[in-house]
């Protein structure tokens, strides 16, 4: 009997993704094992394997297809003596996903500056258009509104030579002056407001904002469109800060002995198969002696419960040309600073490669966020759940501090904590932040 071979859930949070590429063509023979296709999720590009065995009776996805969604059927897998005419169908719901990715693709965006009027009118297409008829959508710019109130002129009948037809400053400049337009209605304006245009967001009852196209010309901007990365980040995030209660604890902490340890420990390195320690190995060891000293800190949200970890499981932010991702030093209290350093190496070119398993850089209770290598002297960050806390890093700099009374130089690295109010209190925080500029004041006290 023919099967469907459903869109695999690679990781616990996938909802949908990409289906990079098919390594396997109609008519071809698979057994349980065989590698079918790569689907690419948000975070990594992984191969999926075939659980039965059969033959490729018809392949309903092609390769190059986003969206797709988890246990949407991709192909149809034939049994033996099987005709492939049994798989001549796409699924209906197949139908409905290539419709709303098509859709998406080629729909244009809806202007939000429109407001209905019983004589307005919207645009067609680029460069200049017609007067709209009545009863249709007006497009114009606020300017071109303001413009066209002072000078009593009629917008309904202009030609607006602007993107999608919207009527701009210059077409109203040079028009003549008419009989002025009344105001929509109470009722039109608020059928308006009530529509929501393609573009815009909305998160927890804040109002949508307007797509960023209805400012540019067409011409003005090149539109590169998102990836799987870039939606999840812009999903989870925006989320993240708006559902989750956060505050910021902010610390300087003295780097001098860190430094010239760091120095000594590299000069000390082994040539071959060495390793080189970077302020972020130490700030990684530090954050996970910390937790263990302070574990109310070490903890996640649910609606139910805090989840104390036994663990410190510390995600490290690399960026990537396509967004970000934050692989994961498991049991990081455990080891030592030049395993925890080539961890992260390893960890970032593979992140780089999108070659990084989910179990890799899904879960961790706690995550750091260094932006001291470009020069930034202090940040906030955003808590990526079910992280209750995120270290922002600064760079560590030559500053003027008093001692004894004496203004001396130091090395002083800023760094702020973004804390989840839910799970992490004031108090607590201090003293995480004090255990953590403790260690990194001192690094010896790392091996006590």
């Amino acid at each position: 009997m023919a099967t469907n071979i459903l869109m695999p859930a690679l990781s616990p949070t996938m909802e949908e993704g990409k289906l990079a590429k098919w390594l396997v063509h109609e008519g071809d023979e698979v057994h349980s094992g065989d590698l079918l296709a790569e689907i690419e999720t948000d975070k990594a590009t992984m191969e999926f394997e075939a659980v039965d065995e059969g033959r490729i009776g018809k392949i309903l996805v092609p390769e190059g297809t986003e969206g797709v969604k988890v246990n949407q059927p991709i192909a149809v897998l034939l049994g033996e003596d099987e005709d492939a005419s049994t798989a001549t169908d796409i699924p209906s719901a197949m139908q409905s996903i290539k419709a709303a990715v098509s859709a998406e693709t080629k729909s244009p965006p809806v202007p939000l500056a429109a407001t209905l009027s019983p004589s307005g009118g919207e645009g067609k297409g680029e460069g200049a258009s017609k007067p709209a008829p009545k009863g249709e959508r007006l497009f114009a710019s606020p300017l071109a509104r303001r413009i066209a109130a002072q000078k009593g002129i009629d917008l309904g009948a202009i030609h607006g030579s602007g993107p999608r037809g919207r009527i701009v400053k210059a077409d109203v400049e040079t028009a003549k002056p008419g009989v002025a337009k009344a105001p929509p209605s109470i009722a039109a304006r608020g059928a308006a407001a009530a529509s929501p245009t393609r573009g815009e967001a909305s998160f927890g009852g804040i109002a949508p904002l307007p797509d960023a196209r209805l400012f540019f010309a067409k011409d003005d901007y090149d539109e590169i469109p998102h990836d799987s990365m870039r939606k999840t980040i812009a999903k989870r995030l925006s989320s993240a800060k708006t559902l989750i209660p956060h505050f910021y604890l902010t610390v300087d902490c003295d780097i001098g002995e860190l430094m010239h340890t760091r120095a000594r420990l590299n000069d000390k390195s082994p040539k071959e198969s060495g390793y080189k320690l970077s302020v972020n190995d130490f700030v990684v060891k530090a954050c996970a002696l910390a937790l263990m000293r302070v574990p109310e800190v070490n903890s996640s949200w649910t609606d139910t419960a805090l989840l104390r970890h036994h663990h410190a499981d510390i995600g490290v932010a690399v960026a990537l040309d396509f967004g970000l991702i934050t692989p994961i030093v498991f049991h990081a209290e455990e080891k030592g600073l030049a395993q925890i350093s080539n961890e992260v190496k390893d960890l970032a070119a593979r992140a780089r490669a999108k070659k990084l398993k989910p179990a890799e850089f899904e879960g961790g209770g706690f995550a750091v966020s260094n932006l001291g290598m470009f020069g930034i002297k202090d940040f906030t960050a955003v808590i990526n759940p079910p992280h209750a806390a995120i270290l922002a890093v600064g760079a560590g700099e030559e500053r003027a501090v008093v001692r004894d009374g004496k203004v001396v130089p130091a090395t002083i690295m800023t760094v702020t904590m973004s804390c989840d109010h839910r799970v992490i209190d004031g108090a607590t925080g201090a003293r995480f932040l004090a255990a953590f500029k403790g260690f990194i004041e001192e690094p010896a006290s790392m091996l006590l």
